[in-house]
């Protein structure tokens, strides 16, 4: 059976480059037993199951199994209900609701930032010793790194490995940047990977917004 397998990417610049790409697939179509593997062959950091449209209920995974939330995959997801009829508030994955808002032509959603993967922090001195780094010499769990590229106004120069999870390197990475706004205690622009633009706002004490810009791309075929 061939399954047709949305594409979009989440958290371009505002010129429509870089972003992050993420599956988007018909939950009604794949049984559990067959999510892991499909989402593996697409090989994206991860892979979306609409499981129902109208009340925004997803499940994710990566490469290496399910995950109850992930950041670029709840605003992409809001992003293509939004763009296919379905513009809900709310969206329900496993770790709980979440909240969903748009402004223009951001989309956001609101967590808890204890949520989402642990990782390993390494902040830099400057935005050329990011991009200087060697995705190679990262070979296992999850390993962020940042700069400040504009302290004042708020803006960081990040990259992120995920090795754990069969990534070698995230172009961007939600979550990861909702911890990040909780450790600083303020709202950023983070530009991550080749230049993906994740912008969040803190809510303390616990939860902080992240979100973006999200551009379709050509659907692909997969085979269950």
């Amino acid at each position: 059976m061939n399954l047709q397998v949305e594409v979009v990417r989440v958290f371009t610049d505002p010129d429509g480059r870089f972003g992050n790409p993420l599956g988007i697939v018909d939950g009604r179509l794949v049984g559990e037993s067959d999510r892991q593997r499909v989402a593996a062959e697409l090989g994206y950091s991860e892979t979306v199951y609409v499981d129902d449209a109208a009340t925004g209920t997803l499940r994710i995974y990566s490469a290496t199994g399910e995950m109850s939330f992930a950041g670029h995959p709840t605003v992409g997801g809001a992003a293509w209900l939004h763009t296919h009829g379905h513009p809900v508030d709310t969206l329900h994955v496993p770790a709980g609701p979440i909240p969903v808002t748009r402004s223009g032509d951001l989309y956001a959603v609101r967590a808890d930032t204890t949520w989402g993967s642990s990782w390993e922090w390494h902040r830099l001195a400057t935005p050329a010793d990011v991009l200087a780094a060697d995705p190679a010499t990262y070979t296992a769990g999850h390993t962020f790194l940042w700069s400040w590229q504009d302290e004042p106004a708020g803006i960081i120069r990040a990259r992120a490995f995920a090795p754990a999870m069969n990534v070698e390197e995230d172009e961007a990475t939600g979550s990861v940047v909702t911890q990040l706004t909780a450790q600083l205690r303020r709202d950023l622009l983070v530009i991550q990977g080749a230049g993906s633009h994740l912008h969040t706002t803190w809510h303390p004490p616990t939860h902080a917004t992240v979100g973006g810009r999200v551009l379709p791309e050509a659907p692909r075929i997969s085979t269950l």
